[in-house]
């Protein structure tokens, strides 16, 4: 932990630290678990963009009964937060969990696609301009946009930028229009999601936006965050239309493709390009 920060928590805190250990925090930010002799714990996260996430994180505790860190204090590169205990797997009792929460979220809608301020993703700006349309949403502000960025920061060929701008022109082949926008976490793989003994006890690292609820749950297979267990309770609360894991949990998958590329490069690449190949482009 940087020099001063204990007395920085302390003098936030009113109580002075008796413990710092690092926490896994991906590759953004650095996070420590902060201990106090007669109190709970809390999370002391340093980095860019703490702000958004701070934001984001209030509003799902506000509007939703998804379970996230309490915010404490943030400021700009700090943000304290409640602690809240993990170490367990996914196994089949919490992905059924996770799937009640996530179909309760879901279920929360808006007039529009977007949001009412941008996010963020992994550290990269999300525009969330606020769209009837959800079909140009997701060309324009999530796939199109994302791919710029790569392109800009040199790590996918502009060749391929282009053949994505043709399959993006062709979506409406594969995706469906959703029934309405639905409140989704915008994040979701294994390291977002903490689990002690069977019961997920929070979801970090947010990104939130309303979407087509698909968007998220193809996500939550792109890394194996979630399985059988999880879709079947899913589907209880929130059928998927036929054609989700043969078709559309490709397609929705390269958003967070895109974002890996620009954040990563590498093996990303390649991902994105079989999808595209596998499309016809």
């Amino acid at each position: 932990m940087p020099a001063g920060l204990q007395d920085k928590i302390a003098a936030l805190t009113g109580k002075s630290p008796s413990q710092v250990s690092p926490l896994s925090g991906g590759s953004i930010a650095d996070v420590y678990k902060v201990g106090f002799s007669n109190d709970a714990s809390i999370v002391a996260k340093l980095g860019g963009g703490l702000e958004l996430e701070a934001q984001m994180l209030t509003y799902l505790k506000e509007r939703s009964d998804l379970p996230v860190p309490e915010v404490i204090h943030v400021e700009d590169g700090l943000l304290l937060m409640s602690y809240l205990p993990s170490g367990s797997s996914l196994n089949k009792l919490a992905q059924i969990h996770a799937a009640d929460l996530l179909a309760a979220l879901h279920q929360i809608t808006a007039p529009s696609y977007g949001f009412a301020w941008d996010t963020v993703i992994g550290g990269l700006p999300q525009p969330n301009p606020q769209t009837e349309d959800w079909l140009a949403f997701f060309r324009d502000h999530r796939l199109l946009y994302m791919a710029q960025q790569a392109v800009n920061n040199g790590r996918l060929p502009s060749g391929l930028l282009n053949r994505l701008r043709d399959f993006c022109h062709q979506l409406d082949n594969w995706l469906n229009v959703p029934t309405a926008p639905a409140l989704i976490h915008g994040d979701m793989w294994g390291g977002n999601v903490l689990c002690q003994d069977g019961q997920i006890t929070g979801f970090v690292d947010p990104a939130i936006y309303f979407a087509d609820a698909e968007i998220e749950l193809a996500f939550s297979t792109l890394f194996s965050t979630f399985g059988d267990d999880f879709f079947n309770r899913y589907q209880e609360h929130r059928p998927l239309a036929s054609g989700f894991f043969e078709e559309r949990r490709d397609i929705y998958n390269l958003y967070p493709l895109l974002v890996h590329v620009c954040l990563f490069g590498g093996s990303y690449v390649n991902s994105v390009e079989t999808t595209l190949k596998r499309f016809g482009f």
